[in-house]
């Protein structure tokens, strides 16, 4: 048997990986494991414990279940579009099996995680179970409370709405260059440039939970999409810094704004053209974030 340490050491970022997906939330995905672990280590009988990697996912599976089912009410008076809490940097990058880096980085984007959320919370948990971290139908069934032929059937279902193209996913350094282009050409009102870049039916999904000025519905359209940002550059002229960050797996940015509120853009593509802008500024949804330094710059940044 290990000891709480040893599964601490081994179990815990891929545990916080399943509960993140699950939640879209870094700072509840870290409350849960943590509260997983105390609770393992309150066992009377800890012996008894035949898998230890499968009781601790059974753990944090129910938590999920429960803060997903008691905080249904709070997301349905939710102020304008939700998005998931940006993950800067990676999370599965230490434990993910090189052969795997796709699918681990394509299902913590932000465009992924919000296919997630139109699954139950027990369909979400099945499928994540079962498509990202391998485990059988008969080890699912007991996490979840259902019978193995149910768990079969949920994944499939479940397999069906969530369908990623990995031919829509640019290789990092592709969709780094495509962004900083992006980028320059926004900040030089290169429209026909930009028309090159982003897709006629581009979207724009803000999230500013009713704390910070922000779009209530998704902005829809190359034309508005861009005429929104070059308002927005034109607005906050001279009063913002930004920095290129991985979000979410993909290469994003971070903006602060000096008035002190701050958004962290994600993006995803087709055809290799920028297909959706998802922009978070929720401050309650960046309260995990490294604080930038006196400049604007992220930590460490020369």
């Amino acid at each position: 048997m290990s000891s709480i340490e040893e599964l601490y050491e081994t179990y815990r970022k891929p545990l916080i990986s399943y509960a993140y997906r699950m939640l879209g939330s870094v700072m509840d995905a870290e409350d849960i494991v943590q509260e997983a672990f105390i609770s393992y280590g309150r066992l009377e009988e800890p012996d008894a414990i035949r898998n230890e990697r499968s009781f601790l996912y059974k753990i944090v599976t129910n938590r999920c279940l429960d803060l997903l089912r008691s905080s249904a009410k709070k997301r349905e008076l939710y102020v304008g579009p939700w998005l998931p809490e940006p993950l800067i940097g990676s999370l599965d990058a230490a434990e993910a099996d090189p052969s795997e880096i796709y699918l681990r980085r394509e299902s913590i984007s932000t465009a992924y995680l919000l296919l997630l959320q139109q699954l139950s919370a027990v369909e979400r948990a099945v499928f994540l179970l079962r498509e990202i971290f391998h485990y059988s139908f008969d080890e699912i069934a007991g996490m979840v409370g259902k019978s193995t032929a149910n768990c079969r059937q949920i994944f499939h279902r479940a397999k069906k709405s969530i369908q990623a193209d990995p031919e829509q996913t640019l290789p990092a350094h592709i969709a780094e260059e495509k962004l900083k282009d992006f980028v320059s050409s926004l900040l030089q009102g290169n429209t026909s440039r930009l028309l090159e870049l982003v897709s006629d039916g581009a979207a724009m999904i803000s999230d500013g939970g009713g704390k910070v000025t922000a779009a209530r519905v998704p902005v829809l359209g190359f034309e508005r999409v861009i005429q929104l940002l070059l308002n927005l550059l034109k607005m906050y002229e001279g009063k913002y810094t930004y920095s290129f960050v991985s979000v979410n797996g993909i290469p994003g940015f971070r903006l602060a704004i000096d008035n002190g509120d701050q958004f962290v853009y994600s993006f995803s593509f087709k055809d290799d053209k920028i297909q959706s802008i998802y922009a978070l500024g929720n401050p309650e949804k960046l309260r995990h974030l490294p604080a930038l330094d006196p400049l604007g710059n992220e930590p460490g940044t020369p």
